[in-house]
């Protein structure tokens, strides 16, 4: 699992919400890194197998890192700076185009 090199304290820290559960995250760091430094297995799911993935190149070139963020899913969870009280979610399976913007 993922460890930070150095745990500092001093740095500011924000309570978001994980499939329900709260956990205390440090400011600044992107939901993918949170929520892998939380000891979080996985992100979302596959779209076809349904098998476990997690976040890869933490740079937004792959898109392993797809979870629901504060309702919206196909959200790059590596590009997103965690904020006080978001609402993150495992992603499980394709979601369609519709379920993100209505035109």
């Amino acid at each position: 699992m993922l460890k930070r090199l150095h745990e500092n304290s001093d740095r500011k820290k924000v309570t978001i919400n994980f499939e329900g559960v709260q956990i205390e995250v440090l400011a600044g760091e992107t939901v993918a890194a949170a929520v892998l430094a939380a000891e979080t297995d996985y992100t979302r799911t596959s779209a076809i197998s349904g098998v476990h993935r997690a976040p890869y190149c933490q740079m937004g070139i792959c898109f392993e890192c797809l979870m629901e963020i504060d309702g919206v899913p196909n959200r790059q969870a590596c590009m997103i700076e965690v904020r006080e009280g978001m609402k993150v979610n495992r992603q499980h399976g394709a979601r369609g185009l519709s379920d993100e913007v209505s035109v």
